[in-house]
């Protein structure tokens, strides 16, 4: 049979029995290998290598073929067997003792007949050798050990007194093994293949005492080993190929150091070729149907183990290293579920840490201890590492057994074999700054690195990805998300690995609570990196935030109750979120960019509005109501905020920035010129020409000459009696009417927008929503200057529109015809009726709330012009004292048609109040000439600071004109002087003042 042949021959001698098992353990259950790697040889090749040298060692010891043979007895639950039950190995390093009565540990004893292992009942059960229990435990063939034994048999005639330490068995076995005892040509070139490799590796390429490549010797061995790969070797006698075969490997494998004839040949003992051989050896100690089990023979098995020690070049320090992590890898091999395993390669680990201590070890052991300890920790401490995403159950127990083990290795790293610093960090993947100088530090990298790779699997499974560019409703949410995720961690963290960690960390639920309050605060970071102003997502994220981090700092304060120093050194890792503060700026500047494009909205109004109104239920400006809706939606949109206790400061920033944003919309809608460029320029200050008496004569008959006046008269003034007359109200003054409804609808709006800035009784929706609402403030913004703004903007708005409407449109038929020429044909009815007239449009134009002003101001420009007519009338007007009654008459006609003018009719104590001052000026016209002389000069002199009597010593002053008419006014005297036709006014005016004669 060949290769594959004989493997599946011993594959199915030692499977016969269903409870057996081949080879139960995987090559690479994740640790790696720290005894070097050993070429051309495979496990298998190693593993039965290893059972010849044991056997070999022991074959003088009982159960082997020496006398007094040793036998293990399956025993039962009770009986002769009972006693031997106990094994102390197993008891020191805290391992069960397999229950023999288990089905499990039904014994099987080798048939003599055919080689193949049976099943035995327990009736039929027998004493085992142990050699027996070694070849299965090793899972070595019958007729494998048939030809060991025969070997040695042959071997020690006459030399029972040889050591085996003495003995070069793979050229033994070769002088005397022939094919003819092999079931096949195949089966004996394969296992004289493995022969010579073992004699390379042990000899050539791993030997004890360096050898020197060009060695004669070792190059003839060398080429002879090649040639077996292609046809075997003749093993024969008188082969000649033999004989140099075992001349070379003879000369090889008695060097000594210095050239020394040594006591023991040097075939195995080499490094790593021993320990590969020696490590096959150790793990037969596990029953081959429980992996997870330690066979209670252990004590004799150890003990005849030692025996391969002088053979292989094992030491006891090498021996206990090499259990130490035989016992871990068994237990990483076997799916972590015996922790046993894990205490027992404790346990010896704690005589390592002894042995380490010693002064006399030597560099080998050293390289041996580094690199297993290297092994056993770098595995440990990958899981620890991540000890939340390494185990899939019982992680928190795992944790707490494998600590011990990767600190107590690190330990004895640190301790013994510090000059290997950089090899033991290469090994156990740690970066050279993060190499901790202690217990609690090293556990609180764990930690820390643990919780950091839990929170990146939670983040890479969620949508919270660190790198993302736009931040929308679904990054928030998974924020939100995230948030509760690192809570649920947290929670898990401290309930279940936090009690464990603490034994050598005092505050191990504090770190944790750090270091995932440091990671969420990363992807918090970036995110508002991306955010400019507040929205309800945001916020949202930002309170979740807060919630996270409350619940973390409770875990670091709890946590440091009995902390040396309170906890102060964990605390101050943790850089606060600040989250009231960062909604508060978030807030700020989402009010801020909001005004901004307020301001923008407010340049493009200035651009293009027209005051045209939006429809006749809407007589407004559109560009006000966009304006108000940008107003309201600043206020809406803070108050929609889910926010706890929202500042007084920034309810007092929205009020102070609408109030700025609302006073420039109202100072454009107020910036209309003013009523002085509609009032026409005074003339200047003339007398009367004094009429003849033929002239008198004829103005005395044409007052009693109503009505006669020529139509060219009245074509000239515009009043024919054929045509009714039309408003005169241009477009401009109604578009400042359009301004005064605006305004007036700021005003309403404005007031509504105080009152949802303002504390409330009646909650709004948004206070049903949200806890925090415009009712719970305890500030009222002021809007004051609002107010006032606009009072001011409408009074201006409507005395610029009345001034306009007045001296503006109605011009011709009010400053330009009242009174000229002939009084009697030019009184005030045509004037009133186009008044009366152009008062019904602005009643139509005008919103309620605008209207009473609005009349109000026309009334008081109408009572301007009529006393400009009066007084700056030019010289087209001149009046006697006998005019009186006409111009009171038309003047109480004037204060009647507001009395009377539809639905803009004012009271009459109203329109009397304000026709005081215009009355009075009227009845000025009453008074004779030398009263009114006489009353000028004492006025005058008094103003001017004159005594009464300096005024016929001194000239009496000229008094100033102040445009504001009344009768005790010096300059409103002298005008009615300046257009009384008398000689006394005229006297005076010429005497007094040199004032020139109309022309």
């Amino acid at each position: 049979m060949g290769h594959n042949s004989r493997r599946e021959s011993l594959a199915s001698t030692t499977s016969s029995s269903s409870t057996w098992q081949a080879d139960p353990i995987p090559a690479d259950p994740g640790i790696e290998w720290p005894f070097g790697k050993v070429e051309f040889l495979d496990r298998e090749d190693l593993r039965e290598t290893a059972y010849e040298v044991f056997f070999a060692a022991c074959r003088s010891s009982p159960g082997f073929g020496g006398r007094g043979a040793l036998s293990y007895y399956p025993a039962q639950d009770s009986g002769e067997g009972a006693g031997r039950n106990g094994s102390r190995m197993k008891m020191a390093m805290g391992l069960k003792t397999t229950k023999r009565g288990s089905p499990r540990r039904s014994l099987t004893c080798p048939s003599s007949t055919n080689g193949v292992a049976t099943a035995v009942s327990p009736r039929a059960k027998r004493a085992m050798t142990p050699s027996e229990l070694m070849r299965r435990q090793m899972r070595m063939s019958e007729q494998s050990e048939s030809r060991l034994r025969k070997t040695l048999m042959r071997m020690i005639v006459g030399q029972m007194s040889r050591r085996a330490e003495t003995i070069i068995l793979p050229l033994e076995l070769l002088r005397h093994l022939k094919p003819s005892e092999f079931e096949g040509t195949h089966e004996y070139s394969h296992w004289q293949r493995r022969q010579l490799k073992i004699m390379e590796a042990g000899i050539l390429l791993h030997p004890l005492i360096p050898l020197d490549p060009s060695n004669a010797s070792a190059v003839r061995l060398h080429q002879i080993i090649q040639s077996s790969k292609s046809k075997i070797i003749d093993t024969s006698k008188n082969s000649e190929t033999m004989k140099t075969l075992c001349n070379c490997v003879m000369t090889l494998a008695w060097r000594g150091p210095n050239g020394t004839v040594p006591e023991t040949c040097h075939w195995a003992d080499g490094y790593p070729i021993n320990l590969h051989l020696y490590i096959a050896i150790l793990q037969s100690v596990f029953d081959i149907k429980d992996a997870t089990m330690v066979i209670d023979e252990i004590d004799d098995l150890v003990e005849l183990m030692k025996k391969t020690w002088s053979t292989l070049g094992i030491t006891r320090l090498i021996h206990n290293v090499c259990f130490s992590w035989v016992l871990f890898h068994q237990f990483v091999a076997t799916g972590l579920v015996e922790h046993d395993l894990l205490f027992a390669s404790l346990t010896i680990l704690a005589e390592v840490a002894n042995d380490a201590k010693r002064a006399d070890k030597d560099i080998l052991y050293g390289r041996i201890l580094s690199s297993a300890l290297a092994s056993m920790q770098g595995w440990a401490e990958k899981r620890l590492l991540d000890y939340h995403g390494s185990f899939q159950k019982n992680a928190a127990k795992l944790v707490e057994n494998i600590l011990p083990l990767a600190l107590s290795a690190t330990k004895i790293l640190d301790e013994s074999v510090s000059s290997n610093g950089a090899a033991q960090r290469v090994a156990s993947q740690i970066p050279d700054h993060a190499v901790p100088d202690s217990t609690r530090n090293r556990v609180d990298y764990y930690i820390r690195s643990s919780l950091r790779k839990a929170f990146a699997k939670i983040l890479e499974g969620g949508n919270a990805n660190s790198r993302a560019v736009q931040v929308g409703e679904d990054t928030s949410k998974a924020l939100l998300a995230l948030a509760k995720e690192t809570e649920e961690l947290a929670l898990r963290e401290k309930e279940n690995f936090s009690p464990i960690l603490r034994r050598w960390h005092p505050v191990a639920a504090g770190v944790a609570a750090v270091t995932l309050h440091e990671c969420y605060g990363a992807v918090l970071k970036h995110y508002l990196g991306e955010v400019s102003t507040a929205s309800y997502e945001v916020i949202q994220v930002l309170q979740m935030a807060g919630k996270l981090e409350k619940v973390l700092v409770q875990m670091v304060v709890e946590d440091s109750v009995d902390c040396e120093d309170g906890g102060k050194t964990i605390v101050r890792e943790m850089v606060l979120y600040e989250v009231d503060s960062v909604i508060m700026g978030l807030m700020r500047a989402g009010i801020n960019q909001r005004l901004k494009i307020g301001e923008e909205c407010l340049h493009i109004a200035k651009e293009t509005e027209t005051w045209n109104p939006m429809s006749r239920k809407e007589p407004y400006a559109e560009s006000a109501v966009e304006i108000m809706k940008m107003a309201n939606g600043i206020a809406d949109s803070f108050f929609e905020m889910p926010v706890q206790g929202p500042s007084r400061r920034l309810i007092k920033d929205i009020a102070d920035g609408l109030q700025t944003l609302l006073r420039d919309y109202i100072s454009f809608s107020a910036s209309c010129a003013s009523k002085q460029s509609y009032i026409p320029a005074l003339p200047p200050l003339t007398r009367c020409n004094q009429d003849s008496k033929i002239v008198q004569l004829w103005r005395k008959a044409s007052q009693w000459w109503v009505g006669t006046a020529s139509s060219s008269d009245s074509n000239k003034n515009g009043l024919s009696s054929n045509h009714q007359p039309r408003p005169l109200m241009s477009r401009g003054t109604q578009r400042l009417y359009i301004r005064l409804n605006t305004l007036h609808y700021l005003f309403s709006e404005v007031d509504s927008l105080y009152k949802s800035l303002s504390p409330s009784s009646t909650p709004s929706p948004l206070t049903a929503r949200f806890p925090i609402s415009r009712c719970s403030l305890s500030t009222t913004p002021s809007f004051d200057l609002i107010q006032s703004s606009i009072q001011s903007a409408t009074q201006h708005v409507s005395k610029v529109a009345a001034f306009r409407l007045i001296f503006h449109d109605l011009h011709t038929v009010f400053y330009e015809n009242l009174y000229t020429g002939s009084i009697t044909n030019t009184r005030i009815q045509p004037t009133l009726h186009l008044l009366k007239q152009n008062l019904t449009l602005l009643t139509t134009i005008l919103t309620n709330q605008a209207r009473p002003l609005a009349v109000i101001e026309v009334m008081k420009a109408s009572f301007e012009a009529f006393l400009t007519v009066l007084l700056a009338g030019g010289r087209s007007r001149t009046f006697t004292r006998s005019d009186y009654e006409i111009v009171a008459e038309d003047f109480r006609s004037l204060k009647l048609a507001f009395c009377t003018c539809g639905e803009g009719s004012m009271a009459e104590e109203v329109v009397e109040k304000e026709a005081e001052v215009a009355e009075g000026v009227v009845e000025l016209m009453g008074l004779g000439s030398e009263q009114l002389v006489e009353d000028f000069s004492i006025i005058a002199c008094e103003m001017s600071g004159l005594g009464i009597g300096e005024g016929s010593k001194r000239k009496v002053p000229m008094p100033p004109t102040t445009g504001r008419w009344n009768q005790a006014d010096p300059n409103t005297i002298l005008r009615v002087l300046c257009h009384r036709n008398d000689s006394v006014a005229n006297s005076f005016l010429k005497k007094t003042f040199q004032l020139p004669r109309r022309k």
